[in-house]
């Protein structure tokens, strides 16, 4: 009988134990749902205020032309935001957009590392998307940033600089080795 009481006492502690185990992975799992859940709703809310940034520089927005308003806001990765809009010249090819507002802001005090960057302007039925020389200009500090396209109600659908310029050419390929090609004028 010894033995069976042992073995009845050993099945009771195992099963503390596995109980004790599985009471503990159930708490570390939910303990990490939670920081999960938490991280995601940072980065949401972290992305509604550059959103929002974009909406409010759109107001500044100098466009007595096309009457076309766009704002942007840039995130750097320590987590400053510099804003922009886009400001129209009676000469048309002077103007300068949104974009490269906020992203000459940036780089005039420094900034050459972005994060990502929010675009907005008043059209409700589309998501506002920057022109080609936009594209190209962010691209010119990367091609895997984030970019926010948004719209007035602060709906919004997420890409890269690389998505937005597939193929791109950047500062990378001005290293690339070349063809030794002699003077021939």
């Amino acid at each position: 009988m010894p033995d069976l009481e042992k073995t009845e006492s050993q099945e009771s502690l195992l099963s503390r134990r596995n109980t004790t185990h599985t009471q503990h992975s159930n708490m570390a799992d939910q303990k990490m749902r939670g920081e999960l859940i938490n991280g995601l709703n940072e980065h949401l809310s972290g992305i509604k205020d550059l959103i929002w940034k974009s909406l409010e520089a759109r107001k500044f927005a100098y466009c007595p032309y096309s009457k076309f308003r766009v704002g942007a806001a840039l995130l750097t990765h320590d987590g400053t935001v510099f804003t922009g809009c886009n400001v129209e010249n009676a000469c048309f090819c002077l103007g300068i957009c949104a974009e490269k507002t906020a992203i000459s802001k940036a780089v005039s005090e420094g900034y050459t590392d972005f994060k990502a960057i929010a675009i907005a302007s008043d059209m409700c039925e589309h998501f506002v998307s920057p022109c080609g020389g936009c594209r190209q200009f962010m691209r010119e500090f990367g091609a895997n940033w984030d970019v926010y396209l948004s719209k007035p109600d602060g709906s919004y659908v997420e890409m890269t600089v690389e998505e937005l310029l597939p193929a791109s050419f950047g500062p990378e390929d001005l290293k690339m080795k070349k063809v030794n090609i002699r003077n021939e004028f």
